[in-house]
């Protein structure tokens, strides 16, 4: 496996026919950040033909029942607007936002996707998804994932009152961070192998996933590997970003320039 510099612009050339865009983790404590986000979907998903997002778009979700808190309508108004715009609008689900449903999914007009997702954009055959569960080297994480993805365990979970929710997912989040402060950071990367075996049994030249929080460019035999970054607009040093493919296959990579 080999890396290349990122190439970024703030231009996209041709028509763009699709946008990517993962690890936004919004929430109420970031406020520019998630107003970065929607000028992100008025001044950009607006003028493409889909958008995709590769999870972790919320810092967490509870449950859709939880649709009409005043943060989680003004992003699921913001996202309708795409939608409603004939923008097809996609989702995978994240590490931290797995529990979105199809009423989530129908309040903001989009299609949630099973993970790995094959798109055909531009005659060009592109393998989506999220990325946790390419970190095989952090078998504690491992462990508890399957555990949380277990629809017998998500439908116990789900029947819980929403306030008791909230309190076992903040616990959970307190656990995580302090488990990766004692974690290798090597582990907390995609496995070589699992990504090897994903090209292999998709046969596909183009991956994109997010997740890591490691946004580069990676080479895998002639086929290419491209990690999302995440976005915090409200730390001293702003970070975040997009991918877009246009209309003649080109793939460009673009960072956010601030949060003015």
């Amino acid at each position: 496996m080999s890396t290349s510099p990122i190439s970024t612009s703030v231009v996209v050339q041709s028509e763009t026919l699709a946008l990517f865009v993962s690890d936004l983790h919004l929430s109420p404590d970031l406020p520019k950040t998630t107003e970065m986000f929607f000028g992100f979907l008025r001044d950009h998903a607006l003028k493409t033909k889909a958008l995709y997002l590769l999870g972790d778009v919320f810092e967490y979700w509870a449950g859709d029942d939880d649709l009409n808190d005043p943060f989680h309508r003004d992003v699921i108004d913001a996202l309708r607007r795409v939608s409603d715009h004939g923008i097809a609008l996609y989702w995978i689900a994240g590490n931290r936002d797995f529990l979105v449903g199809e009423t989530f999914a129908t309040a903001c007009g989009m299609r949630l996707l099973s993970e790995p997702h094959v798109a055909e954009i531009a005659e060009k055959r592109v393998l989506l998804l999220h990325g946790d569960a390419q970190c095989t080297d952090d078998t504690s994480y491992m462990t508890f994932r399957s555990q949380v993805r277990d629809p017998e365990w998500q439908h116990a979970f789900l029947a819980r009152p929403l306030v008791e929710r909230k309190a076992i997912i903040s616990g959970m989040r307190e656990g995580s961070r302090q488990a990766q402060r004692d974690k290798p950071m090597a582990i907390m990367d995609v496995n070589a192998g699992e990504i090897a075996r994903l090209f292999d049994a998709y046969a596909v030249p183009l991956m994109i996933h997010g997740h890591t929080h490691r946004p580069q460019v990676h080479e895998h035999d002639g086929r290419v590997r491209h990690v999302l970054p995440d976005w915090d607009c409200d730390s001293e040093v702003v970070r975040g970003g997009w991918i877009a493919i246009d209309a003649a296959g080109e793939l460009v990579r673009v960072n956010v320039a601030g949060c003015d």
